[in-house]
């Protein structure tokens, strides 16, 4: 007795099978594609990525002004670089680029109290402040490298006792960190007797 055998035809199978593998094939170079363009897309962030936050621009007034050294680094305690601090701050205040009430160089950050002049905004006047003295201490005392932190902090004086409660924090810094016994002792402070200030009622008007 023999039995039939049905045998697939070899001939129609293997092109079905070819065929097959092209599809998978080209299934995966789409998605090859589609991976490649992905991580092209995350490598290149949009336009406005590339554009940096910008400091908004204070309204006119009388302000609180607070900057640091590099890494906070004590860099006032070296008395050539104080008297050229000085120098700096009161050559910009004789040009009229602002007028100075109190001020503190303390070891490592400094504290101001300043009204700008009516056609300087104060983000321009503490430019003036920290990048000439940052170049007068190149040139003048041949010293490199980084001087201050990046930026500021700001406080805008409201009124009288407003100032009064910021010009007395200034003056009363050096005497917190046992500095000296009292404000008027420390020689970088504008409490030290003889610093020529301007009064703040002139400059109350613009607050």
């Amino acid at each position: 007795m023999f039995v039939t055998i049905a045998v697939p035809n070899l001939g129609q199978t293997l092109p079905k099978a070819a065929h097959r593998r092209q599809e998978l094939s080209s299934g995966r170079a789409r998605l090859q594609s589609c991976h490649t363009k992905l991580r092209r897309d995350r490598l290149q962030p949009p336009r406005y990525a590339f554009l940096k936050p910008s400091r908004t621009l204070n309204p006119h007034g009388t302000y609180f002004v607070t900057f640091s050294t590099w890494q906070r680094r004590r860099l006032f305690i070296v008395e050539s670089y104080v008297r050229l601090f000085l120098k700096t701050l009161y050559g910009y205040r004789r040009q009229g680029r602002f007028e100075l009430h109190a001020f503190v160089l303390m070891p490592e950050h400094v504290h101001l109290l300043l009204t700008p002049a009516s056609d300087m905004t104060l983000e321009r006047s503490i430019q003036f402040i920290k990048g000439g003295y940052s170049h007068a201490l190149g040139v003048e005392l041949c010293r490199k490298g980084k001087v201050w932190q990046r930026g500021f902090t700001d406080h805008r004086i409201r009124d009288a006792t407003d100032f009064d409660a910021h010009r007395g924090y200034i003056h009363e810094n050096p005497v917190k960190r046992g500095l000296v016994a009292s404000s008027a002792e420390y020689r970088y402070c504008s409490a030290f007797p003889g610093f020529k200030l301007d009064s703040w009622p002139s400059a109350a008007k613009a607050a």
